[in-house]
């Protein structure tokens, strides 16, 4: 066995920066009609089904890239390999690099579902005029296309006909319950993909299909966990599957949830999700003297500042900044959005009174949604107290939203977990806004 052979067996050329790797892709890139590349066409129908798959998982990474026909020749060639996942890959391959004339072609010619399902779930919305389709999988993915373009009149039908598809197809289509939330989701439809998820949920045969569209809605809605966990606990507790087991743990992370419905997790067998614990830092305070140390052996343009409220804090409880202090908090907080300004906005409204306040609020409230930086905003706003109440429309939107904040993260599981972390800061800021507080104070003695 030679390279490229031995990288493609041993896994190495699967393995992200991995020399073996770097080396294939650059030589295919370099010529895609060389040696390397051709070999790596003929390995998509080596003996082992192993090396099989990752040979036709490589061709749709440098696929991907740039069009390579000849990948796509070989995807097809292996339409009809023994081994189902090479048959997935290759299709795969086929549905998202090759010609759609080609894809609609082999649709029609082939029989094996699992190549069928899965070149259909390529198309996107041209699947949609398939919902004649003798397989259920492909009549499910057209009528999920149909759907999310129809209008409200012909949701009723359209649902009508994907629950009845929904038990056969899931027996060829992964992510049943995931890609019809998706298009529940798209149309707004909240209250409704909780009735589907009750109805699937009561058919043994649609269970899992049901605990899937309940977890995408946990992810989607904010409200969906309060609602929908005491019906996965009852049918968790009634025959407990890995896909209720997902959608309990998913449903779990919801502090509404928990708070609501919490008692009745007591008697079922699932582990609840691992919320991170806040290290409590154990650094020395500043006073004065240390905090003007510091800031003396710092340029005036600074623009990042570790522990910035301890230190200017430490000097405004002290008395007025000096010229120069006051500078560096002007650029920290009005040099560019992030941390460094969220920390620092309160300060320089300590600094600069009461005429500042509008500036640092403006400055403030467009980045209380970020998922970034959202929650140490979120945390000035409370440090301001009271001072901060016309944050409150902001604070209150934020609140309010029906649907989880745009994220992106490892998982779904850790998007949402980001959402419950900003809409808990976004209730405890809102809970200092409007507790009782002092009258603003004169410019350079304002309050912490």
């Amino acid at each position: 066995m030679t390279w490229p052979d031995e990288a493609v067996a041993d896994g190495s050329a699967m393995t992200p920066a991995h020399p073996s790797r770097i080396a294939l892709f650059e030589a295919v890139r370099a010529d895609r009609t060389g040696p390397v590349a051709t070999r790596l066409l003929g390995l998509a129908h080596a003996d082992s089904p192993v090396v099989r798959r990752a040979a036709l998982d490589l061709l749709q990474s440098l696929s991907h890239e740039q069009p390579w026909p000849e990948a796509v020749d070989a995807a097809v060639a292996r339409f009809d390999d023994p081994d189902e996942e090479v048959r997935r890959r290759a299709a795969w391959l086929v549905g998202h690099r090759g010609r759609p004339d080609l894809v609609l072609s082999s649709l029609g010619e082939l029989a094996d579902p699992v190549v069928r399902t899965v070149l259909a779930g390529a198309l996107g919305p041209t699947a949609a005029h398939l919902t004649g389709d003798g397989l259920a999988s492909v009549r499910f993915l057209a009528h999920v296309e149909t759907l999310r373009a129809a209008p409200p009149a012909r949701w009723q039908s359209l649902d009508d006909a994907l629950l009845d598809d929904a038990r056969e197809a899931a027996h060829h289509l992964e992510d049943t319950g995931r890609i019809w939330g998706e298009a529940l989701y798209g149309l707004g439809r909240e209250h409704d993909t909780y009735t589907l998820v009750a109805r699937l949920l009561d058919d043994p045969g649609t269970r899992d299909i049901g605990a899937d569209l309940a977890r995408e809605a946990c992810h989607d809605w904010r409200i969906a966990p309060v609602r929908l966990l005491p019906l996965l606990v009852r049918h968790h507790s009634q025959k407990a599957t890995p896909a209720l087991g997902r959608a309990l743990t998913t449903a779990m992370i919801s502090e509404a949830a928990m708070r609501i419905h919490g008692a009745l997790l007591a008697a079922v067998p699932v582990t609840p999700t691992t919320r991170a614990r806040r290290v409590t830092s154990t650094a020395t305070a500043y006073d004065s003297a240390s905090a003007a140390a510091l800031l003396a052996a710092r340029p005036v343009g600074i623009t990042r500042l570790a522990r910035a409220p301890d230190i200017f804090g430490a000097l405004l409880d002290a008395g007025p900044l000096t010229f120069r202090q006051a500078a560096q908090l002007y650029n920290l907080t009005f040099s560019r959005p992030g941390r460094s300004q969220a920390d620092c906005a309160p300060l320089w409204l300590r600094h600069a009174g009461p005429r500042a306040l509008s500036r640092v609020l403006a400055l403030m409230t467009p980045h209380l949604a970020d998922y970034a930086v959202g929650e140490h905003y979120l945390a000035g706003l409370a440090r301001m107290g009271g001072h901060a109440r016309l944050a409150l429309p902001a604070v209150t939107a934020l609140i309010d939203r029906r649907t989880r904040i745009p994220v992106n993260d490892s998982t779904r599981d850790a998007e949402m977990r980001i959402d419950e972390s900003l809409l808990a800061s976004a209730l405890s800021t809102r809970r200092a806004i409007l507790a009782p507080t002092d009258p603003p104070s004169p410019a350079g003695l304002f309050p912490a």
